[in-house]
């Protein structure tokens, strides 16, 4: 049985063509927690978002403080009162030196579902040790995020919150051009039209920083 050590709550992609492309472009499956390794595809840099598998981050990683249970509990009751979200599509976005994918509407329903989660999965969590502060950069952060840091764990939560579907490690200008059009020419065929987000996932963190889908919650409010 694995030892997770982190757990989150992710957007990720459904059993389908789109969950493979992604899967197959940062060369891990979430779902299936497994390598994968498509040799059609160009080398690109995806080395710190592989570890975490394709996603949007809806609650950052925590360590916990109640079983996996409970979190799974907290979570299907939450997921349940909470209406699916509907974003319009998903378009490829330079996001500070990243490649990404980026929905072109529901900007505010994505605020309200990410704050409904915080809230709720807070109680979850154990606070933050100096050196997990510390590793947040806490002088780089505004003020406002430092106080988002200090209360909920993450200093991109709330109104701070941006939701993203990281590709790539960041890209010097050299790089873009060309990992840029062949993520264009592997995704766009498959882009969700429209992009909904109809559950909430439960992912952990194993030994090795990989993440795994544990548990999938539908949004039913």
């Amino acid at each position: 049985m694995q030892d997770f050590t982190r757990y989150a709550v992710y957007y990720a992609p459904q059993p389908g063509i789109f969950a493979d492309r992604t899967a197959a472009w940062l060369g891990w499956d979430l779902a299936r927690g497994c390598a994968v390794d498509d040799r059609s595809l160009p080398a690109r840099p995806v080395d710190q978002p592989r570890k975490y598998g394709f996603h949007g981050t809806i609650r950052a990683p925590f360590h916990p403080v109640v079983p996996e249970a409970r979190l799974i509990a907290t979570l299907d009751a939450m997921a349940a009162r909470l209406p699916t979200v509907e974003c319009g599509t998903l378009a490829l976005r330079d996001l500070d030196g990243f490649l990404a994918l980026m929905p072109t509407d529901g900007q505010a329903a994505l605020i309200a579902l990410a704050d409904a989660v915080v809230r709720a999965t807070d109680p979850l969590r154990a606070p933050l040790t100096p050196d997990q502060i510390a590793r947040r950069r806490p002088d780089s952060l505004t003020p406002r995020q430092r106080e988002l840091l200090d209360r909920w764990g993450y200093p991109f939560v709330m109104e701070e919150f941006r939701f993203h579907l990281t590709l790539t490690d960041r890209l010097s200008p050299a790089e873009r051009p060309a990992v840029q059009a062949a993520a264009q020419a592997w995704l766009d065929p498959v882009l969700p039209q429209p992009f909904i987000i109809a559950d909430l996932c439960l992912v952990a963190e194993d030994a090795q920083g990989r993440f795994h889908l544990r548990h999938r919650a539908p949004l039913s409010g």
